[in-house]
């Protein structure tokens, strides 16, 4: 499962590496419709029980990220592992998450 959603929280759990990333896209395309229909105007996205992530995964999630952001949301991430975390700032990809995470830069 790759993500819950409650209320205006996101929890993303599972493998987000290229093994398992095609099976996230699925449920984000279904979360980004429930997005929508809601009012929120910012989410939260609990990252703590993704197991693993890639270049593969970082990627879907950046551009989840933008598609919620053309909806005129923010997403805002949280509780990010120290794998994740250390795959941000090794990829050099802290750009693309500082606006959403201040500490991956």
């Amino acid at each position: 499962m790759a993500t819950r959603t409650t209320d205006s929280k996101h929890h993303l759990s599972g493998n987000w590496t290229i093994e398992g990333v095609v099976s996230q896209v699925n449920v984000l395309s279904r979360s980004l419709q429930k997005l929508e229909a809601g009012n929120k105007k910012r989410i939260q996205v609990d990252c703590g029980k993704i197991k693993s992530i890639d270049m593969s995964g970082l990627q879907l999630l950046h551009v989840w990220m933008e598609l919620v952001k053309m909806r005129g949301m923010e997403a805002h991430l949280y509780n990010l592992p120290d794998g994740m975390q250390q795959s941000i700032r090794h990829l050099g990809l802290g750009h693309c998450f500082t606006d959403n995470y201040p500490d991956a830069a």
